[in-house]
């Protein structure tokens, strides 16, 4: 009896349907099987529960990057220079507080104080002699940028073209005189140098190739001597090509509404961080003032001329070493020609690139070779070719399609120096080979 009401307290604790068991052997047994099976259904739903989590949990990191990533393209469509490098953010000036925190006014006072103590007036003066022997002094001025601590100061090319005596000031009475450093007349970009006062500040130099219209610029420079001029406005287009004047073109120049008038040459064109990301050079004009249409070489193109100038004087590009008139325009000239397009290899520098590869060049009895193509671009003049020289380097190997004797042919040539010999000299004619 004792037995049996255990074995009944033991079931009626545990499961009721059990009471039909005599002894608790064989309930324990029907416990321990019910007990297995519900851990084993318990394993399983926590199982698909887990892995129902671990997607949904995908599926929301999924979902949070893509918006993230749109809200950043977004962002940066609306203002690229909010995103900078570490960089950049460390060439940010002290004293320009976050655009995006004052008002535009605030922003344009910040960048001038910081930045226009390091615009520099430069006044220049060259000598000539006049008809009856004696001299005439010229005088000219323009703007440019501090661009480190030792003195260098980046202008245009054609504000010190010519000038035998240099000086530059900063807003007083104090005139620096200043050096030639070099320069390259086809950017329109020149290095000139001063012995710097303590404390002198540099311009950061910023990227050019995250502009878009529509963003704020401003420009510092001396218009018509008037010494650390600001004019505000927006980038109106880019990618605009440009000539210097020995007419190279001036690829991906920066088009703005910034009035821009003559003294302005040289000066900086800056974002709304102090960087600066053109060089003023250009304004297109009837009447010679600002009508709101003015041009900056990228100040990217300046980060590449610069340290050659610095380290030659110069910038040094490879070139074929041959005078390459046009097809084009001695067909203009009433010249026949056996082609449409292309250049002729009129002549050849002794020792270029052109004469070591082998191109041949007009002689008394027989038409030169006619270079249509290089590197599968098409040449229809002289900055088609300018353009392609321009993104290469000295040892570089250019495959030229060459119309030789009735047939196009491929003749490889490696890029070389011009021979210090024949820089600036007039390419003289070889015969055929």
């Amino acid at each position: 009896m004792l037995l049996w009401k255990h074995e009944a307290c033991f079931f009626r604790n545990n499961n009721a349907t059990l009471w039909r068991y005599p002894s608790i052997k064989g309930a324990a047994t029907i416990l321990r099987k019910e007990n297995v099976m519900a851990s084993k259904t318990v394993y399983q739903m926590s199982a698909r529960q887990i892995i129902l989590l671990a997607f949904a949990a995908a599926l929301i990191a999924v979902g949070a990057t893509t918006l993230l990533y749109s809200l950043t393209n977004f962002l940066r469509d609306k203002d690229p220079s909010m995103f900078t490098s570490a960089e950049e953010a460390a060439a940010i000036p002290a004293g320009i507080s976050d655009p995006n925190a004052v008002t535009d006014e605030q922003n344009s006072i910040e960048v001038y104080k910081a930045i226009s103590p390091g615009v520099a007036f430069i006044n220049t003066t060259s000598y000539q002699q006049d008809f009856w022997g004696g001299t005439q002094e010229g005088k000219g001025n323009g703007s440019g940028s501090v661009i480190d601590t030792n003195g260098h100061i980046l202008t245009n090319y054609h504000v010190i073209e010519g000038a035998q005596k240099l000086s530059v000031s900063f807003g007083g009475e104090k005139a620096y005189p200043a050096t030639l450093v070099g320069g390259d007349p086809d950017t329109d970009l020149a290095v000139i140098k001063i012995d710097p006062p303590p404390g002198l500040p540099v311009i950061p130099l910023g990227n050019s190739d995250a502009l878009v219209v529509g963003q704020k610029v401003l420009a510092i420079g001396n218009p018509f001597g008037l010494d650390r001029t600001l004019t505000t406005g927006v980038i109106s287009g880019l990618q605009r090509p440009i000539r210097a004047r020995n007419n190279r073109p001036i690829d991906a120049a920066i088009q703005t509404d910034a009035s821009i008038n003559p003294g302005n040459s040289g000066g900086p064109l800056l974002d709304k961080y102090g960087r600066m990301i053109g060089i003023n050079s250009q304004i297109l004009s009837p009447a010679g003032g600002s009508v709101g249409v003015g041009f900056a070489v990228p100040v990217n193109t300046a980060k590449r001329v610069i340290p050659q100038i610095l380290q030659y004087g110069e910038v040094r590009r490879p070139k074929l070493g041959a005078s390459l008139p046009s097809i084009k325009d001695l067909a203009e000239r009433g010249y026949k020609m056996p082609v449409q397009q292309g250049l002729l290899v009129l002549s050849v520098v002794p020792g270029g690139s052109a004469q070591q590869a082998g191109l041949h060049p007009v002689t008394d009895d027989a038409i030169g070779d006619i270079i249509v193509s290089a590197d599968g671009q098409a040449l229809n003049d002289t900055d088609d070719l300018f353009r392609l020289l321009d993104k290469k380097q000295f040892g570089d190997t250019v495959q030229l399609q060459v119309y030789r004797d009735g047939k196009t042919t491929t003749v490889p040539i490696k890029l070389t120096a011009t021979p210090a010999a024949a820089r600036g000299t007039t390419p003289t004619r070889r015969s055929v080979q």
